[in-house]
Order: C-alpha cells, then sequence, then structure tokens
C-alpha cells in the first residue's frame, strides 16, 4: 500500500471513519504528482510554468473563438483551463458558510470543508468509494430515487436492505430501526436519506427528524459503526411550518463517535442549475478533528482523481458568481414561492378530487414531487396511456406513479391532474 495511505489511515485511527472505510478507502490517497506539482507551480513558478498539460500563448490559455464568444462575462481563465482536484477554493468555503446559515445546529460543530463533485449522482458514487465494499450493506427507504439501485447495486455490488417509508402517514421509524440492526455486517451498517424524498416529495417534521436521529444513536450504542449520507438534493424547498427546516446532517454531526455523517448536496436542484453538475460532500462526526477530516478529504480527493479528475470550472464558477450576485436571495424567494404555489395548487386539486379515486396519494409536503400508490402493475399501464394523450408522468417499481409538479405551470396543474384521473377511470 502506497506510504502516503498508510500515513492517512493512521492519522484516522480509533475513529468511526477509520473503521468504516472500505479496502478502497484504506488504499485512495491524494499523489504528489502533477496535479500537486502544477498547484505548487501555480503560487511560486512567477517566470515560467512548464508543469500542467494546457497551451497558453502570451500567458493566456488557447481558446476557440466559437468558445470563448459564447461565454460573456467570465475571463478565459477562469473557465477554460483546469479546476483543482478538490474544486474552487472560495466556492468551497462560501458554500460551507451557506451550510452554516441554513443549518444553524452545526455552526458551532466542526465539519471538513467541502469537496466539489460533478452532481449528487457522484458524490454518492465517491462516498461509496471510501466507505463500502461489495457485498457491503446499506439501508435505504423502499421509496427511492432509482439510480440508487444503479449506482449501489449494479455498479458497486452493494447489498440493498430497505425500510417501510410510510407507516400511518409518518415515517417508519420502527422499520428503519430494525432495519439498521438486522442488516449491520461485521460491526458497521450504512444508511442513506433523501429529504425531500425523490419520490414522494415528504420531509420529516421536527419530532420525526429527531426520532429519526435517536434510532440511529440506539443502533450505535449497541456498539455498531454507522456511515449516515443525507441526499439533500432537494434541500430547502419546504413548504409547511411543521417541517424540519434543517438537514437531517445536522442531528448526525456530533450524535455518536460511532456514527459519520456525510452531507451531499449541491446547486443542482437548491439552486436550480440542474445541468451545471455541482455537487459538494461535507464529512462530520463526534470526536473528528481537523487533522481527521483533513485525512478524509485526502482520501476523497483519491477518489476524485482517479474517477472523474476534477468538476468543470466554468460550472463552479458560474455558480460561485451566482452565489455572490445581489439578486441570489431575490431569485431564491421568487423560485421558492412559485414552487410553494404549485405545490398548495396540487393539494387543492386532491382534496376537492372527485374522479381518479383508484391512485392513492402518499403523503408529500416539500420538494419538486407527489406520488400516487397504486395496484401492481397499474402504474405503468397508465403511464403509457397518458402517453397516447400528450402527458408524461413516471411509474416507478410496480406500484409508485411519480408526478413532477415542479416542471408544470400552477395555471396548467388543473388540467393535468383532470386528465391523469380521466385516464385512470378509463384504463380497464
Amino acid at each position: 500500500m502506497n506510504s502516503i495511505a498508510l500515513q492517512l489511515n493512521k492519522s484516522l485511527e480509533g475513529t468511526q471513519a477509520g473503521s468504516l472505510l472500505s479496502e478502497m478507502g484504506k488504499r485512495f490517497f491524494f499523489p504528489r504528482g502533477i496535479i500537486a506539482q502544477a498547484a505548487e507551480a501555480s503560487k511560486k513558478a512567477t517566470k515560467y510554468n512548464a508543469t500542467a498539460g494546457m497551451a497558453f500563448n502570451n500567458n493566456q490559455p488557447l481558446i476557440l473563438s466559437s468558445i470563448k464568444n459564447s461565454i460573456t462575462g467570465l475571463e478565459a481563465k477562469d473557465y477554460i483551463t483546469y479546476a483543482p482536484t478538490p474544486g474552487d477554493r472560495e466556492l468551497r468555503e462560501l458554500w460551507l458558510e451557506k451550510i452554516k446559515i441554513k443549518n444553524p445546529s452545526i455552526k458551532e460543530i466542526h465539519t471538513s470543508l467541502p469537496i466539489i463533485v460533478p452532481g449528487l449522482t457522484s458524490g454518492i458514487s465517491n462516498c461509496a468509494d471510501l466507505f463500502l465494499n461489495p457485498g457491503d450493506n446499506i439501508v435505504i427507504p423502499d421509496l427511492h430515487w432509482g439510480n440508487y439501485d444503479l449506482i449501489l447495486k449494479t455498479r458497486k455490488e452493494i447489498n440493498i436492505h430497505t425500510f417501510k417509508f410510510f407507516r400511518d402517514g409518518r415515517i417508519n421509524i420502527q422499520s428503519l430501526k430494525e432495519t439498521l440492526i438486522s442488516s449491520a455486517k461485521n460491526g458497521k451498517v450504512s444508511l442513506l436519506l433523501n429529504f425531500p424524498n425523490n419520490p414522494t416529495g415528504y420531509s420529516p417534521t421536527k419530532s420525526e427528524a429527531e426520532s429519526i436521529a435517536q434510532a440511529i444513536k440506539d443502533v450505535a450504542l449497541m456498539d455498531i459503526k454507522i456511515l449516515v449520507m443525507a441526499d439533500d438534493a432537494y434541500f430547502g424547498l419546504f413548504y409547511e411550518d411543521e417541517i424540519y427546516k434543517e438537514s437531517i446532517f445536522s442531528l448526525i454531526a456530533n450524535l455518536h463517535n460511532n456514527v459519520l455523517a456525510v452531507k451531499i448536496d449541491g446547486a443542482t436542484k437548491e439552486d436550480y442549475a440542474w445541468g451545471l453538475r455541482v455537487g459538494f460532500i461535507t464529512f462530520a462526526g463526534k470526536g473528528l478533528t481537523k487533522e481527521h477530516t483533513d485525512a478524509l478529504e485526502q482520501k476523497l480527493m483519491g477518489s476524485v482523481r482517479s474517477s472523474f479528475s476534477s468538476s468543470p470550472k466554468l460550472s463552479q464558477n458560474l455558480v460561485k458568481k451566482a452565489l455572490l450576485s445581489l439578486d441570489y436571495s431575490r431569485d431564491k424567494a421568487e423560485f421558492e414561492s412559485l414552487m410553494k404555489a404549485r405545490y398548495l395548487k396540487v393539494k387543492e386539486i386532491l382534496e376537492k378530487r372527485t374522479n381518479g379515486k383508484r391512485l392513492k396519494e402518499l403523503p408529500f409536503n416539500s420538494g419538486y414531487f407527489m406520488t400516487f400508490e397504486t395496484t401492481p402493475g397499474y402504474n405503468e399501464r397508465l403511464r403509457e396511456e397518458l402517453l397516447e394523450v400528450g402527458v408524461g408522468t413516471i411509474a416507478l417499481g410496480d406500484t409508485s406513479f411519480r408526478i413532477a409538479y415542479s416542471s408544470v405551470d400552477k395555471s396548467n396543474l388543473e388540467d393535468l391532474f383532470s386528465i391523469i384521473f380521466s385516464v385512470s377511470d378509463n384504463l380497464q
């Protein structure tokens, strides 16, 4: 094993993070090779810099005129050259500052500096590199984003164990706890939670969030090491007062010495920047010091360097520019108001409906979606019939039927649901 990797492992000895590392995670390190040497040169090579594989003329990067003419407001060096492996330092610091503003409970809790990845998919995959071996167990809700299966089961060969997400219209804490205990293997287990949940559009109340944290703590007290990944893709889109307004990460970050918390978030949905592919990974855990989180960052940088190398510099600078803009808060408030108005309209439609009764709505209070529960196989038949009348929806598994009301103007929602209910009633 590489000597740098061995040193990082030694730094993490005795911590929950060190105990949770996968075999690949133990091997990971950030090499002091071309990237590290080029970074050094960028600070000290004031005369000539002949390190990185880029082409310059008169100290300016070469750039095709067709690209240059398409991008205004940024200098070529701010988007055409390589970004650092962990991402733009200023953006990482700015994102952490925003995390702590939005999650005041962790204001005084030590966390790592976020590492930038190209979206939430990459974030989950890179975390799996660090902490999950093929054959390990991970717990997720039975109602979950379909890409979890592809990332974890198909790509990483990890065993997925699901807990029943709802019971009597609330999160099924008992099922969560029992599944965590039964899925523990070799003294450890992993958990992936997503709020607002995709596909249901449900976020926990304050009471539910606290109960989730207590269930995790109860399992940790059984001397089981737990990796908790918070997929916060839709964070902030909360439409009801009773919702816990912080990330579940806030309640896990300092919960117990056997728990490692990982926040995976990004500008993708949170800042309406879907195609820019800017995500972040942040670590925290009770007892973890800066030395420990620095070691985790170095290992994660090894995963980044060996997979996608670095995230696009253009995307990072566009997001940074947005976060620093005087219009940012105003725009966010306007869009959140727009989304809430659509949510309330859907609630109104569902409350007064007289048809479409074969579709049972699941609880929703946040995010982009709402989901109906159907009889097995009926969801796909309904989806296909709706396509024939020009309406696109999503069938998930055998019984989930998802509507992204986020993508339909409020003025058209009445018509959308009228068509869905009518087609459903006429489907034999």
